[in-house]
């Protein structure tokens, strides 16, 4: 096993096309025991709320997710990274798009189920700043496993870029 640290790579976060398909599905198949199918992905994505990101790398796909937005949030239906780009960055930059949709008034917070076997998802969303919320019994169809929901939360300063805790105002008021 090859524990060398990885470096970090740089992707162009976009919309998902119907040309990523094959590749898409292909990350799916490797990353889960119990993928989504092809039908699974068209059937999400033809809801008007649900959008499909690509993480591209050298014009192929590193990553993807797909989330639906809803009233007050942004729901994580899927979301993959290819084992080869695993502890690069590709899926905390895919986080932080999203991220950047939440807002104080709008959407403010990022949920997400994920299975209660599947600790290195866990762990790599509580490095990204979720937190588990709740267990939820039964979750899946495919098992009778549980799943973890684990959210994120808005906060003020992540919307200003390069945001320290403090300004010059703020350092001038004491």
């Amino acid at each position: 096993m090859d524990t060398a640290p990885k470096q970090d790579v740089r992707v162009h976060i976009r919309w998902l096309i119907s040309k990523d398909m094959e590749e898409v599905l292909a990350i799916e198949n490797e990353c889960f025991e119990y993928p989504w199918t092809k039908y699974d992905f068209i059937r999400s994505l033809r809801q008007r709320n649900c959008f499909g990101m690509a993480a591209e790398h050298y014009d192929h796909v590193a990553g993807f997710m797909i989330y639906e937005l809803m009233k007050t949030r942004i729901h994580v239906l899927d979301f993959a990274v290819l084992p080869s780009y695993h502890r690069m960055g590709v899926g905390s930059q895919m986080l932080l798009k999203l991220v950047s949709k939440l807002s104080a008034k709008r959407k403010n917070r990022i949920i997400l189920e994920t299975r209660e076997t599947n600790l290195s998802a866990q762990l790599f969303f509580r490095a990204n700043g979720f937190k588990a919320v709740s267990v939820l019994r039964n979750f899946y169809t495919d098992t009778p496993e549980d799943a973890y929901l684990m959210q994120y939360n808005y906060r003020q300063e992540q919307s200003i870029p390069g945001f320290q805790g403090s300004s010059r105002i703020t350092k001038l008021a004491g």
